[in-house]
């Protein structure tokens, strides 16, 4: 599993980061640290629409997205 830490970050960034990893990593599952709703959403579309599934999770001050 890929493991990204965008906390922080706006975009395009994290989503670059994600587009990257998709590109070396064809297939494997990924984990982004995101701090902004705005980015989780980004991230959301970018993945929906490459045709991966995701799930996010609520922490405490971050958003953790597992992208499968």
């Amino acid at each position: 599993m890929i493991k990204l830490d965008a906390r922080g970050l706006s975009c395009p960034e994290p989503l670059m980061m994600v587009a990257d990893a998709m590109k070396k990593h064809p297939g494997e599952e990924i984990e982004i640290l995101v701090s902004e709703m705005h980015t989780k959403t980004n991230v959301e579309n970018f993945c929906h629409d490459k045709g991966r599934a995701v799930e996010v999770t609520p922490q405490e001050f971050d958003i953790l997205i597992h992208i499968k």
